[in-house]
């Protein structure tokens, strides 16, 4: 029987008690899939450094592999040591190394502009003891100053010691593709992990999709505006879309699937036991 295709999961440090056990009831609903591991976002320069801490030591207690995100923006090369230093007492072999956003009202980036640099730094502090994760776009950074632009920026963060990269979400398999292509004209050999968003409520993807870039095709967009309220129906008609996304990138050759839970177990839980992932 061939070896089922890799898959990971991504979630958010809950800010409250009570999203505290959600999240914990969450995380064992889907460890039992078998994901590959489970990465932990991290707050506007660090904002939520202890609440991720936490989710992180929790999820290698469970004796599940954990990635925590790790941002540069507003930070000091001594700041990302103490991390490091914490990621290895708590056994944590995987980072996803991004730039982050500066925090509102914040003027200073620190010392790192670049999520490259941030790569570069932690490889000369610690060589090849973490594998690391980068950010990728195939809709293109919004801060981008043009396609190509993007492109050498994420192959200076493969040159600069990335083992991998999780793009930002999208619903068009032809942007991956096509991204892919221009990666690898440019160098890049590394595996690049479509980053995939389960569709639970229209009105909330719409938002969030305009503040980061990524593209709501419009047959999708007047599709789901045409349910009007109807939950089931929008819920429904998210997981067919989102199931046939995954089912053409992974017949085009995508190395594994990352899904943005949302600290929400339903839609994931369906999407991995449709496309037959489930270890």
């Amino acid at each position: 029987m061939s070896k089922k295709l890799d898959f990971s999961l991504e979630f958010f440090p809950p800010a409250t008690a009570e999203g505290v056990e959600k999240l914990r009831a969450v995380r064992s609903e889907l460890a039992v899939l078998g994901p590959d591991f489970f990465s932990v976002t991290y707050g506007a320069g660090g904002s939520t450094r202890d609440r991720t801490l936490q989710v992180v030591r929790e999820i290698r207690e469970a004796g599940i592999e954990a990635a925590p995100h790790l941002s540069c923006i507003g930070a000091t090369q001594q700041s990302i040591r103490d991390h490091l230093a914490e990621f290895r007492s708590m056994g944590v072999k995987r980072i996803v190394a991004l730039r982050g956003d500066l925090p509102s009202g914040m003027a200073d980036p620190g010392e790192f502009r670049y999520a490259s640099e941030l790569v570069g730094f932690i490889r000369q502090e610690t060589g090849d003891e973490f594998f690391l994760e980068v950010a990728s776009y195939p809709e293109v950074h919004p801060q981008a100053r043009s396609y190509d632009a993007d492109v050498r920026a994420f192959a200076n963060k493969v040159q600069a010691g990335a083992n991998s990269s999780i793009t930002q979400y999208f619903y068009n398999a032809d942007a991956y593709f096509s991204f892919v292509d221009a990666a690898r004209k440019a160098g890049v050999t590394i595996p690049i992990v479509p980053g995939i968003m389960p569709i639970a409520s229209f009105s909330k993807l719409a938002r969030f999709s305009e503040s980061c870039g990524a593209e709501i095709p419009q047959w999708m967009r007047r599709r789901f505006e045409g349910f009007g309220d109807d939950a089931e129906a929008i819920r429904a008609f998210g997981l067919d879309v989102v199931t046939r996304l995954c089912e053409q990138l992974i017949s085009g050759g995508a190395p594994s699937l990352h899904f943005y839970t949302l600290n929400q177990a339903g839609m994931t839980r369906e999407l991995v036991h449709r496309l037959g992932l489930a270890k």
